[in-house]
Formats: C-alpha cells, sequence, structure tokens
C-alpha cells in the first residue's frame, strides 16, 4: 500500500524494526502501476492506480522521466526499457540453477512431467536442476547424477554444439557401455543423430537410456549464443497422449522455456 500522500516525499517512519522511506515506496509504486493491461496512463490514471495526489504522482512521473524510466508524449506516460536495469543485479547474482528453475516448474506445471537442466562434463551430462513429477518410472534423478551423454537427449543437445570430432572424442570409447536395442553405439550412428540434432534444434531421445523412458531437449543459450546447458523434459512412453507425440505436444512448450531462460541470462550478463 502506497504511504500517505500527505507528508512530505522525504518522511521516514518506523516499519518492520527498520526505516520505511516513503518517497522511496511511492516511486516504486508508480512504476507497479504500469503494466501489461496499463502500458500507457495519464496522470490522472497514476494518480488513481497508485493512491497518491495529481502534484505528487506528477512529481514522481517527472523524476523518473528525467532519470530516463518513463517518457512522456505530453498527455500520456509509459516506461522505458531502462526499468529493466532495476533487476539486473538480482538476476546476475543467481547462479544457473537458481535462474532456471522457476522456469522449470511453470513449464512442469505445463506439460504434467518431468523437467530438468543438465551441463555437459567429459563424456557425462550432469543435471544441476530439475522439478520432478510423482509418476516419473524407476529412473533415479537428483541434482548432481551424472549419464552418459550419447544415450541422452540433453547430451545430445550440448554434444551437438562441438564438432563431430570432439564429440566423438569424448564419447567415443564409452558408446558401447550403457547400451539397449536402441542406444547409439557407433561414431557414424552418433554423427549421423547430430546433424539431426543442428538441423532440427532439439533432440528427441526413445528409450536408449532406460526402456520405457522418452525424453525431448533443447538448448539453452545465453547472450553470445552459446549453448550453456540443455533442458528437457522425460516421460513415460504410452502414460499420456503428449508422451506419445512429444514434438507436437510438448516442445512448442518447453522452446517456450528455453526462451524465456534465455531473456534471464541474457539479463544477468548486463
Amino acid at each position: 500500500m502506497v504511504p500517505d500522500a500527505s507528508q512530505g516525499p522525504e518522511a521516514t517512519t518506523r516499519e518492520g524494526g527498520g526505516y520505511f522511506v516513503q518517497s522511496l515506496a511511492r516511486g516504486l509504486a508508480v512504476i507497479a502501476a504500469f503494466d501489461d493491461r496499463h502500458p500507457a496512463m495519464t496522470l490522472s490514471d497514476v494518480a488513481r492506480r497508485t493512491g497518491l495526489t495529481r502534484a505528487t504522482a506528477r512529481r514522481f512521473l517527472l523524476t523518473l522521466e528525467e532519470l530516463g524510466y518513463v517518457r512522456s508524449d505530453g498527455r500520456q506516460f509509459e516506461l522505458t526499457a531502462k526499468v529493466l536495469e532495476l533487476g539486473y543485479s538480482y538476476l546476475s547474482a543467481l547462479s544457473l540453477p537458481e535462474l532456471v528453475t522457476p522456469h522449470l516448474r511453470k513449464l512442469s506445471d505445463q506439460v504434467q512431467e518431468s523437467c530438468s537442466v543438465a551441463v555437459l562434463d567429459g563424456p557425462d551430462i550432469v543435471y544441476v536442476a530439475r522439478v520432478q513429477m510423482r509418476h516419473i518410472m524407476n529412473v533415479a534423478i537428483s541434482v548432481g547424477t551424472r549419464f552418459p551423454a550419447h544415450a541422452t537427449s540433453m547430451g545430445r543437445v550440448l554434444l551437438a554444439d562441438l564438432s563431430n570430432d570432439d564429440a566423438v572424442a569424448r564419447c567415443g570409447q564409452h558408446l558401447g557401455e550403457h547400451q539397449l536395442a536402441r542406444t547409439v553405439s557407433t561414431p557414424h550412428e552418433l554423427i549421423r543423430r547430430l546433424d539431426e540434432v543442428r538441423r532440427r534444434g532439439y533432440a528427441v531421445v526413445d528409450q536408449e537410456l532406460e526402456a520405457g523412458l522418452r525424453s525431448v531437449a533443447v538448448p539453452l543459450k545465453d547472450s553470445a549464443g552459446k549453448t550453456v546447458a540443455a533442458a528437457n523434459v522425460s516421460m513415460r512412453v504410452g502414460a499420456s497422449p503428449a508422451a506419445d507425440d512429444p514434438v507436437g505436444q510438448i516442445l512448442p512448450a518447453l522452446q517456450q522455456c528455453a526462451a524465456a531462460v534465455h531473456q534471464d541470462l541474457v539479463a544477468s550478463a548486463v
């Protein structure tokens, strides 16, 4: 709630055991008044939405305009892209797992499947974030779990960002160690799969890591366009229509998640 506008803009009170700066609270309230339903407002609109007097709202809007956070055409005010800087310090302090986990939760709620993020470490992938659904099958996965990159969708995405020679050098001697009937087992076959990933922009692995387990993965790219991690959705074969059509029914949501993570990674690099 915005403090009483009758007090001076620099007034402070004791609240919650600390000093409460009313002018700061009002300024933030003015910024927060703009949203997707109110991208541009008149002075009267801002005063009404914040509970401030017109004179007080005008003072804050003009200050924000002078600082570059707001622009005006003489009648209506709107935020500028500079307000994004207010979140950059927070984002830049986040590690990758902390940054991606909220996005994974949203994705998992949307597709009702387990979602993960992993990075490449030698011939393996290492899970750095995971949101798990209770119905996941018998593969025990948690943060820190390692799997052979060539047999996983996230591994294929990460290996595809390397040259074929580098990918084969990492995985060549391990290709026959983790093998089901469907598992990639030769360098030639691995290169063919990686070429598919590069062409499509995603990887689908069907029962190569574990019988009955299917997954789809996409790359997570930083501000320079470099693949820094991969995100996937894993599912039980035959458990749902989406599980039987991951490209059509799960991939679009996964790609949206990756785009949102990319935006945060770009912001955190500023």
